[in-house]
């Protein structure tokens, strides 16, 4: 990989090995950083992206067919071996190819030899395959609580009221360090909230017994869709997102999205939660020569379309924040206006692919994208958005000030690692290998709030028992009816709270504290 950032000895001095790469230009005998993307060309000179600029996120966009997922590759291979690990969904299965090696073709070589790269070496980069269902990677799990009340509510489609009524749910079981960890434990905690409402107003709200039967007919639909599959344990751990290889290449994490894409809810709100968990757990870092990690997130319209206006409000402050945590998000879609303005007023850099402008809303969506660029006066942007051909595309990316270069008409470089997909053979014996496998393949069903709760409706209705009986001998013996009327409202509000601190214990008896997005802060419990 050539680099045209010359370095001093002194800066070489001041740069943290460990975070890049230092090599020699033996063609003009520049010591060089490589920590510059090399992208394409356009005959006069190549266009690179500066890496430790990607925590400042980008956009990648075009029509069907024009690029974008080829583009995707060389950026994550590109990353890789910076050392930076990478997290993207895969929703058309090509990014597989990501694990096998190119091979070179005469349209490739063409392209090496219009770009100027002279060092093309083809090979795979390290890739770790995960699929919610489990089929082709490996399975990928988070719990209830951790997902927590605001993205629930987006994912189950509720309205306000019905929102509120959740939220009741996960503070009464936070407060009482009650995990919620899949569907049954769900079902269970919203089924004792509703038989307790009345004792359960004073301190929680008001609430409905029918909003708790729309929720519950919701989770039926969730779990129907796939939502079973996806909530339990072993929950995903970040860590693992985080890889390098034995020789300090970034692992490139692959979701299998070919499925998941089909219940867009669920895709788009994994996603998310997964963004969320990235912000609260990982430390606060700043701007460095790499990021951290870098997350692409393919069909990203599938996240803004139908979101209501406070969780759009909480996704912006989420890809605000989460750059001083060093991790770059990349969205990818069809058209810029697929995101809202509050959000790609923070994606510094730009990959447009070719719009071809058959209508009135396509030359719209066309002028839109010519005008989130900066000009270049050599070129009319919105005209060559429509002409561009397949592997081209227009780009503007952050210098090491932060500040839009003027946009380029470039041919993008091509990937080293394979186009296509791998066979499925390739696939199966990449997870088989995988030092991962025996962490996430057998399903745990530990004792939960559906269990807990069952023990406590029994301990319930044998103190109710109890009390039956006690208050028999009271009226034998003439007690006072003030007496039998006031242990009677210690039922049910003092009981269920005695029980469940009982129950808990010295194991979950810390109150649980929830983020920006309601994913718990501080790690699993």
């Amino acid at each position: 990989m050539w680099c045209n950032v010359p370095l001093s000895l002194a800066q070489i001095k001041r740069h943290d090995s460990r975070e890049s790469k230092i090599f020699v230009n033996f063609r003009t005998g520049e010591i060089c950083m490589t920590n510059n993307i090399l992208l394409g060309g356009n005959g006069a000179r190549q266009i690179r992206l500066n890496a430790g600029m990607a925590n400042r996120h980008g956009l990648i966009t075009g029509a069907t067919g024009t690029g974008k997922t080829v583009t995707l590759q060389v950026l994550a291979e590109s990353f890789s071996r910076l050392g930076v690990p990478v997290f993207s969904a895969d929703v058309k299965g090509d990014l597989s190819g990501l694990a096998g090696s190119g091979k070179a073709h005469p349209k490739i070589t063409e392209r090496l030899d219009y770009i100027n790269i002279p060092d093309h070496g083809f090979e795979p980069s390290p890739v770790l395959f995960w699929d919610v269902y489990g089929k082709q990677g490996h399975p990928v799990r988070t719990t209830i609580s951790e997902m927590g009340p605001t993205l629930l509510a987006n994912l189950l489609e509720l309205n306000e009221t019905q929102e509120g009524v959740l939220q009741i749910a996960f503070s009464l079981a936070d407060d009482e360090g009650l995990l919620l960890l899949d569907l049954k434990d769900l079902r269970a905690m919203l089924n004792w909230t509703a038989d307790n409402a009345k004792s359960l107003e004073r301190e929680y709200g008001r609430i409905s017994k029918q909003s708790v039967t729309a929720i519950l007919r919701r989770v039926l639909v969730l779990e129907e869709a796939g939502g079973e599959t996806f909530f339990g344990e072993p929950a995903i751990r970040i860590e693992h997102l985080m890889q390098t290889d034995f020789s300090g290449r970034g692992v490139v994490n692959i979701l299998d999205a070919t499925s998941l894409y089909h219940s867009p809810r669920i895709y788009a709100t994994f996603l998310l939660w997964l963004l969320s968990e990235l912000m609260e757990e990982l430390p606060e870092r700043g701007d460095a020569d790499l990021p951290e990690l870098v997350f692409f997130f393919d069909e990203a319209h599938l996240l803004f379309s139908n979101a209501p206006k406070a969780l759009l409000k909480k996704i912006t402050q989420v890809v605000r924040l989460i750059r001083s945590k060093g991790v770059g998000v990349f969205f990818i879609t069809q058209y810029p206006n697929d995101v809202p303005n509050a959000v790609i007023g923070q994606l510094g850099n730009r990959i447009q692919h070719a719009l071809r402008a058959f209508t009135p809303k396509d030359r719209k969506a066309v002028r839109a994208a010519a005008e989130t660029f900066r000009e270049n006066p050599a070129f009319d942007t919105v005209e060559v958005i429509g002409n561009l051909g397949v592997g081209e595309a227009l780009i503007s990316t952050l210098d090491e000030k932060g500040v839009p270069s003027m946009v380029e008409r470039t041919l993008m470089a091509p990937p080293r690692s394979q186009f296509g997909p791998l066979s499925r053979e390739e696939r199966e014996s990449i997870i088989d290998r995988s030092a991962l496998k025996s962490a996430y393949e057998t399903e745990v069903d530990r004792a939960s709030a559906y269990e807990r709760l069952q023990k406590r409706e029994q301990e319930m209705m044998e103190r109710r028992q109890r009390q039956a009986r006690e208050e028999a001998e009271e009226k034998r013996v003439r007690r006072t009816k003030r007496s039998s009327s006031g242990s009677r409202r210690q039922g049910v509000g003092e009981a269920f709270v005695k029980s469940v601190a009982r129950a808990i214990g010295s194991n979950l008896g810390r109150q649980i504290i929830r983020g920006i997005l309601g994913s718990i802060v501080g790690g699993r419990r």
